[in-house]
């Protein structure tokens, strides 16, 4: 068969399968996907996204095992934080990662996860660079979205190349946050509201700064700058 003609035929029938959904209450596999149109449906979670901040900068004017080395050290620390925060990486895209959390506290596991992957850019991985090469100008900068909302996932892909997509609003939201450069930590409304007072303080200080999201008609979000400590 012609590969235009196998992809129509393809097609059609991912458009005619009726959709079996199964409810889970946890991140997962993809093996516990069917290819087929089936989807895990999470009812609630919250998703985070950590990105370095000028990269392509990074990649153009720097060697490319020193932007090895910047990611690696980020992605790595950013991982390591987010399952010590009880939550899951679900994906690896280039220079940033995305994760899944879960259960009664997951918008507040994720925020205390993004607060601490500050404190790492900070305190751990730039005097890290700065004590590796002395002399260079470079700059560590990273930016961390945050959304809660009903999601499911779907598996995607043939054999041999098989990956999950996520629908639902905070997949789409945490992702675009990360378009924001002006602040290190950015958290929609429905986050903010669900997170615990040690969340939104810290020594009689609020954390957040309310703004309005204009590409995304004015909706509410929240920035800050603050970092928490192992």
């Amino acid at each position: 068969m012609a590969l235009g003609a196998e992809l129509e035929s393809q097609v059609a029938e991912i458009l005619a399968q009726v959709w079996t959904v199964e409810t889970t209450k946890g991140v997962p596999e993809p093996t516990q996907i069917r290819l087929d149109n089936h989807a895990k449906d999470l009812e609630t979670a919250t998703v985070l996204y950590a990105d370095l901040d000028g990269s392509t900068n990074m990649v153009d004017n720097y060697q490319w095992w020193f932007s090895a080395e910047v990611y690696k050290a980020y992605l790595r620390c950013a991982a390591r934080i987010v399952s010590a925060q009880e939550g899951v990486v679900t994906a690896y895209d280039g220079d940033r990662i995305m994760a899944v959390f879960t259960g009664p506290s997951k918008s507040n596991n994720a925020v205390r996860a993004a607060l601490k992957i500050n404190h790492a850019v900070e305190e751990i991985i730039r005097p890290a660079i700065k004590r590796r090469y002395p002399t260079t100008d470079f700059l560590l900068k990273h930016v961390i979205g945050i959304d809660t909302s009903q999601l499911r996932a779907a598996r995607i892909g043939v054999r041999g190349y098989n990956d999950l997509v996520w629908i639902g609003r905070a997949a789409n939201h945490a992702a675009k946050l990360t378009n924001i450069s002006e602040k290190p930590l950015w958290i929609t409304k429905a986050v903010f509201d669900a997170l615990n007072p040690e969340n939104k303080i810290a020594n009689g200080n609020e954390m957040w700064q309310k703004r309005l999201w204009t590409p995304m008609n004015n909706a509410e979000i929240y920035c800050s700058t603050y970092r928490l400590s192992f």
